[in-house]
């Protein structure tokens, strides 16, 4: 995701209501286009991976780490306007996700995933909250003069690239950003073909509009899918009458299936697996200059999928703001929210989104 070319307040991109505004160019470099795969499988897998390993583990992922594309998520960030650190030692990932072979997706666009991972000063969980794209919130003037006006919280990254979307998010939650990690959801496939499937709980059954194979039509119940099948189930929006939202949720099924079948399908015991599914999730991830996978999943070597939650941003409902289509946030819940994530309080984060 290419910082390069970013798109002006008057392209139709970033104002309008049928292509979203915040994903890459159609310039991209054809490497980039491979996809920067699940960041958050990498960030919590790679602890599930490397929490028995010996040395010689330890030295292979850190060599992976290394590899690792990096991009300069902070430069241009003013200190003096964001969020001071209220609970030291917890840290917050802002990860930004696309999905590069969307079917949907033309001219270029994305369709853009905001997710703000928690994780206490103990490392003992960790707590995801989805921001909708199309959330409604103030943008701040990036170092180019674009921006500063009220807009679809991803029209941040078509202004600004990551450090506005850093400075967008940061503004919006009130929660200091400490690292960044970009995806690409179409990553999904190659992942989770890695890892022999995932089992997926389907709460309705749907037939989708656009799939790798034309159109798919998922059956109520639990099941075992394929890449391609959990990549279309992930996608879909147009079947739901809650649209963005019912997506997110399919999302969060299947990041926290693949962590699941990480833990508990033989990974961690066969090497070819391993390999295979380790290069798959991390090379074409590209995360902040300062993050370090490895020492990061040795902090959080012992967590599990019942230790990760997953939730959305509080809002009031859906509505149009001229020609746009928006969700508008709700200002006093989602106050509630990121005050307890900015305290590191977890009790009371659970309590926020009723898990």
């Amino acid at each position: 995701m290419s910082d390069r070319h970013q798109l002006t307040d008057s392209d139709p991109r970033a104002q309008g209501s049928d292509v979203e505004p915040g994903g890459p160019a159609e310039e991209e470099r054809p490497r980039r286009r491979r996809g920067r795969r699940i960041a958050l499988i990498v960030l919590l897998v790679v602890v599930l991976l490397s929490g028995g390993t010996a040395l010689a583990g330890g030295l292979y992922y850190r060599s992976v780490d290394k590899s690792i594309e990096r991009v300069d998520a902070f430069e241009g960030v003013p200190e003096e306007s964001r969020p001071q650190v209220e609970a030291k030692g917890a840290m917050n990932i802002m990860i930004l996700g696309s999905d590069s072979r969307d079917p949907e997706s033309t001219g270029g666009s994305r369709s853009d995933t905001i997710i703000l991972a928690h994780l206490p000063k103990d490392r003992s969980s960790a707590q995801l909250i989805s921001i909708p794209r199309d959330t409604w919130t103030a943008v701040p003037k990036s170092k180019e003069g674009r921006g500063g006006r009220d807009a679809k919280i991803n029209a941040a990254y078509a202004w600004g690239g990551v450090p506005l979307m850093v400075q967008t998010v940061e503004k919006f939650s009130g929660v200091r950003v400490d690292n960044v990690a970009m995806v690409d959801f179409a990553g999904f496939k190659e992942i989770i073909d890695a890892l022999g499937g995932v089992e997926i709980d389907v709460e309705k059954g749907f037939t989708t509009k656009y799939s790798l194979i034309g159109t798919r039509t998922f059956e109520k119940g639990r099941q075992t899918m394929d890449g391609a099948a959990a990549l279309d189930y992930a996608r879909e929006r147009h079947a739901f009458p809650d649209g963005d939202f019912a997506r997110i949720r399919h999302q969060q099924q299947v990041i926290k299936a693949i962590l699941d079948k990480a833990a508990s399908g033989g990974v961690m015991t066969n090497p070819a697996k391993l390999n295979s599914f380790v290069r798959a999730t991390s090379d074409s991830v590209a995360v902040d200059k300062s993050l370090s996978l490895v020492d990061l999943a040795m902090e959080m070597r012992g967590l599990r999928g019942d230790n990760l939650t997953f939730f959305t941003c509080p809002v009031k409902g859906t509505g149009r703001v001229g020609s746009e289509s928006v969700v508008f946030p709700d200002p006093a819940r989602s106050k509630t929210l990121f005050d307890a994530v900015r305290r590191d309080s977890v009790p009371e984060i659970l309590a926020i989104s009723g898990k």
